[in-house]
């Protein structure tokens, strides 16, 4: 599938898809604003610890055909301690954010995690700086746990 020139709109669907040969030099070239680079990591870098690690799943984030972001999350059902999940990664590229795509994306997640193992609830970290995604989170239904991941701060949803 080759990336489509056509932009999508508010309207647009939103979908979830695996990255394959075809189209993951398109995912690569998606990126977040200058001032948004040190809340996450290059999607380079996540698609290589997601090849060393049994325990991620992965997908591109589409708006109609075109590939606007990226998701990553930790996917252990039978983790030592209990089922384990949570947002890795997230990502929409600069061009394509404040259009609706990253909560449509969340809720696509959301509903994928209800179908996991035990999933109970679904947790994330965050780069606590002004200018964070806190706020977003915040805005669909996550809540601060009050835990701390090194510089950054978890927050939870349950399912």
């Amino acid at each position: 599938m080759s990336e489509t020139t056509e932009n999508p709109t508010r309207d647009s669907t939103v979908t979830l898809r695996e990255i394959t040969e075809e189209t993951v030099l398109s995912i690569l070239r998606l990126k977040v604003a200058e001032n948004q680079k040190n809340f996450v990591a290059p999607n380079a870098v996540s698609i290589a610890q997601a090849h060393f690690s049994k325990h991620a799943w992965f997908r591109a984030i589409y708006a109609d055909e075109t590939p606007i972001g990226f998701l990553m999350i930790h996917d252990e059902p039978d983790g030592e301690n209990g089922p384990v999940y949570y947002l890795w990664r997230f990502m929409v590229d600069e061009r394509y954010q404040r259009m609706g795509f990253g909560r449509q994306a969340i809720s696509l997640l959301l509903d994928h995690m209800r179908t996991r193992p035990n999933a109970t609830a679904f947790y994330l970290s965050y780069v606590p700086e002004e200018g964070g995604p806190r706020d977003f989170y915040a805005s669909l239904g996550f809540e601060d746990t009050g835990e701390k991941h090194g510089d950054e701060l978890e927050m939870r949803i349950n399912l």
